[in-house]
C-alpha cells in the first residue's frame, strides 16, 4: 500500500525542524561548553595566584601591629614624651550576640560607672564591623588577671598589653609637646596618610596639639603585622601568630627646650596665670615656653570626660589656652626700648629732657604718670618707666609710622616659625593699618599716639615676641629668629640660618644696654632686689611694663592689683643676662599681676638663675674669682650667630 505523498513530505518537515533544532542547541551547548572550558582556564592559568591569596587568606588573619610612637626628648636628651606598658581589654563585636550581656558581666571584673557604660555603649555601636573596640585600658596587674581567668565567660572580649603614651612632666610641657588622643570619625580621611587602616586599630593614638599635633606622621612610625591562623568563623586557632613583621618605631623629636628651666617655670608661676618664654639670644634655640596654669596631658591621652572637660574649659584662668603663642596683651612700658631706639635712630638727643609732674595736659585731656619723677633725661626716663616722658617722646616722632618700623624689626607683628601650630601675630599699628581697619575714620589722630608711646592703643603682642624683641635688643647685630626643633629622626633642623642684620647704629644698641641695666640697678625693677640674681658680678638687665587690661572709669582706680582678678593689669618684664655679655633673653607675662617689678621681676630672675647656672661658662665665671675668670678668657664678648 503506498503512502501519500502529502504525507511522506508532512514526515521530511517534521525531520528537518527536527535537525534545525538539534543544530541549535548543539551549538548553544557547544559555545556554553566554551566559555566554561575559557573561564576555568581564566581561574587557573591567568588568576592563580589572586585566587590562591584569596584562599589564604580565608585560612589566615592578618592583624596591624600599631608602631611604638616616636620620642620627644629636650636638648640634653632628657625624655618629654614616651611610651609605656598598657593592660587594656579589646571586644570583638562581631563574635557577640548580646553586647548587654558582655558588658554587664564585664563589669563585675572591673569597676564601669554608669557614664563610662553608656560612653562604651555608643562607642561599641558606632565601631566599624570588624575593628576591635577599647572597652578598658590602664588596668592593673589585678584586675588585668581577674578578666583573663573568666575570659571564656566573655565571648569576643580579648585580654590584651599594647603601649600607651605618657608625659612625664605633663603640667611644664603640656602646651608646647601637646598630647595624642583616640582617633575620632572627623580624623579619618578617605585619602592621604589619614586614610591608613591603622587609625582603627584601639592602641593607635593621634596628636592633637603642639609638637605632637605638627609632627604627627613623623612620630607615627609604620605598623607591623600579625598572620593568625583562624577557623571558618573567623576565631584564631592559636594565640600565637604564625608569622610576624615587627613595627617601626616613629622617629624621635628633639626640641631646644631645657626641661629644668621650664619645669623652674612651673615652681615660679606657682597659681598664678601667664607665660615665659627664654631663647639664647646668639643662636635664637628656645630654652623656654611655658604658659600657666597647665593641665595633665596624660589624661587626655586616656580621655577626658564631659564634666571635667567643662572645668577646665570654664576656668576663668584658661588652662587649655597657650599664653606664650595665642594670647595676645599690649606690651606696656617694654615698648617704650622701641620708642627710644626709634627717637635714637632718628637723631633725637639722648639728654633731651621732659619735666614729669605725674599729670600733663595735651590735647584737651589730661594724661597720666603713676608718679611724679620731675625733670628726666632719656636715660633715667626708660629707668623709671615715666609715662609722661614717653608721651612727648612719641609726639616728636611725627606718629606711629617710625615706631611701627622699629617694632617690626625686633620681630612684633610677625609669625615665627617655631614648627607648630598656634601663634597670633599681634597687631603693631601705623597709618596704612588705621586706613585698613577704619574705614569711617581713616586719619591716624595726634592723640593716638602717646598712647603708643607707653606701648598701649592698638599694639598687641605675645609673650614669643616680646621674648625675640629682648633676644635681638641684647644681640644688637642679628635678628635672631626662635628654633624649637632641633631635630627630627637625627637630622638637625635649620642649624645655620644666616640671621639678617638689625642695622641699628651700635652706640644706640649700647644705650639701650645701659638703660635696661639701670631698670635693674636703681630703677622700676630694684626695689626689694626683685631681680637681683645672687649670681655675684653675674647681672640681669631688663625693662618692667603694666599693660592696661580695660578702660578706667571716671574715679576707678587703675594700674596695680586692684579689684577683682580679671579686672588687674598685666604684668610684664622682659631680661637678659648676663647684662655684660648677653647670653639669654627672656620675657614673662602674668596675666592680671598688677604691676611688672611685683610680679613678673622675681618670677623672671628665678627662671634666668636655673639657666645662668647650667650654663657652663657662666658657671665657671661665677665659681672664679673676677681676675681668674678674665684671665682664663670668660668675659664680655660679642654676639654671635648661631652655633651649628
Amino acid at each position: 500500500m503506498s503512502r501519500s505523498p502529502l504525507f511522506l513530505d508532512d514526515v521530511n518537515a517534521r525531520q528537518g525542524l527536527f535537525h534545525r533544532r538539534a543544530l541549535l542547541v548543539g551549538g548553544v551547548a557547544g559555545l556554553g561548553l566554551t566559555a566554561l572550558i575559557g573561564r576555568l582556564a581564566q581561574l587557573q592559568l591567568v588568576e592563580t595566584d589572586r585566587y590562591a591569596e584569596l584562599s589564604d587568606h580565608n585560612e589566615f588573619q592578618v592583624l596591624l601591629v600599631a608602631p611604638p610612637r616616636g620620642l620627644i626628648l629636650d636638648r640634653n636628651r632628657v625624655v618629654l614624651a614616651s611610651n609605656r606598658p598598657d593592660f587594656r581589654l579589646l571586644l570583638d563585636k562581631s563574635r557577640v550576640g548580646d553586647i548587654d550581656a558582655v558588658l554587664a558581666d564585664l563589669g563585675s571584673l572591673i569597676e564601669i560607672d554608669a557614664p563610662r557604660l553608656a560612653r562604651l555603649k555608643a562607642e561599641v555601636a558606632d565601631a566599624p564591623a570588624r575593628a576591635p573596640v577599647t572597652l578598658a585600658e590602664d588596668l592593673s596587674w589585678e584586675e588585668f588577671s581577674r578578666v583573663n581567668v573568666r575570659a571564656p565567660e566573655l565571648p569576643g572580649v580579648t585580654a590584651d598589653m599594647g603601649e600607651v603614651r605618657v608625659y612625664p612632666f605633663s603640667a611644664a610641657f603640656a602646651h608646647v609637646v601637646g598630647y595624642v588622643a583616640k582617633v575620632s570619625a572627623a580624623d579619618i580621611t578617605k585619602t592621604g596618610p589619614n586614610s591608613d587602616p591603622i587609625l582603627l586599630n584601639p592602641g593607635f593614638r593621634i596628636g592633637k596639639q603642639g609638637v605632637e599635633k605638627a609632627f604627627d606622621l613623623q612620630l607615627r612610625g609604620r605598623p607591623g603585622e600579625k598572620k593568625f591562623k583562624v577557623n571558618s568563623r573567623g576565631e584564631a586557632l592559636s594565640s600565637e601568630p604564625v608569622a610576624a613583621s615587627p613595627a617601626e618605631p616613629g622617629a624621635e623629636i628633639q626640641l631646644t627646650l631645657d626641661a629644668d628651666v621650664q619645669n623652674r617655670a612651673l615652681e615660679a608661676f606657682g597659681a598664678d596665670s601667664g607665660a615665659a618664654v627664654m631663647m639664647d639670644c646668639r643662636s635664637g634655640d628656645v630654652l623656654c615656653l611655658f604658659s600657666a596654669p597647665s593641665f595633665d596631658a596624660n589624661a587626655f591621652v586616656r580621655g577626658v570626660s564631659g564634666p571635667d572637660y567643662r572645668a577646665l574649659a570654664e576656668y576663668e584662668r584658661k588652662p587649655l589656652f597657650n599664653k606664650a603663642l595665642t594670647a595676645t596683651y599690649p606690651p606696656g612700658s617694654t615698648f617704650k626700648t622701641l620708642v627710644a631706639l626709634t627717637a635714637l635712630e632718628q637723631g633725637v638727643d639722648p639728654g633731651r629732657t621732659y619735666t614729669c609732674n605725674r599729670h600733663w595736659v595735651w590735647g584737651g585731656r589730661t594724661w597720666s604718670c603713676p608718679e611724679a619723677h620731675g625733670t628726666l633725661d632719656l636715660h633715667n626716663a626708660i629707668a623709671q618707666s615715666c609715662d609722661i616722658y614717653f608721651y612727648q617722646l612719641a609726639l616728636s616722632l611725627g606718629g606711629p609710622d617710625a615706631m611701627a618700623a622699629m617694632a617690626r624689626r625686633f620681630g612684633l607683628g610677625a609669625d615665627h616659625d617655631l614648627g607648630i601650630p598656634g601663634q597670633k601675630p599681634g597687631l603693631v599699628p601705623d597709618r596704612a593699618y588705621k586706613r585698613r581697619a577704619f574705614p569711617r575714620d581713616p586719619v591716624w589722630h595726634p592723640g593716638e599716639t602717646p598712647s603708643m608711646g607707653i606701648g598701649q592703643g592698638y599694639l598687641s603682642v605675645n609673650a614669643l615676641q616680646l621674648c625675640i624683641q629682648c633676644a635681638r635688643l641684647a644681640n644688637g647685630v642679628q635678628a635672631v629668629e626662635p628654633r624649637l626643633v632641633a631635630s627630627v629622626g637625627g637630622v638637625v633642623q635649620n642649624p645655620n640660618p644666616g640671621f639678617a642684620p638689625l642695622d641699628v647704629d651700635p652706640a644706640h644698641i649700647a644705650f639701650i644696654h645701659s638703660a635696661m641695666s639701670a631698670v635693674v640697678a636703681y630703677g622700676t625693677a630694684a626695689k626689694g632686689h626683685v631681680a637681683d640674681l645672687g649670681l655675684g658680678d653675674v647681672r640681669m638687665a631688663g625693662k618692667t611694663g603694666t599693660a592696661q587690661a580695660h578702660d578706667y572709669a571716671k574715679g576707678q582706680l587703675g594700674q596695680g592689683e586692684h579689684g577683682a582678678w580679671s579686672q588687674r593689669d598685666h604684668a610684664w618684664f622682659i631680661a637678659y643676662a648676663p647684662s655684660d655679655a648677653p647670653r639669654y633673653a627672656l620675657s614673662i607675662l602674668v596675666e592680671h599681676g598688677g604691676f611688672g617689678a611685683e610680679a613678673s621681676a622675681p618670677k623672671a630672675a628665678k627662671i634666668m638663675r636655673a639657666a645662668l647656672l647650667k650654663d657652663p661658662e657662666i658657671r665657671a665665671r661665677i665659681l672664679s674669682p673676677p681676675a681668674v675668670a678674665a684671665a682664663s678668657g670668660v668675659a664680655a664678648r660679642a654676639p654671635q650667630g648661631r652655633q651649628a
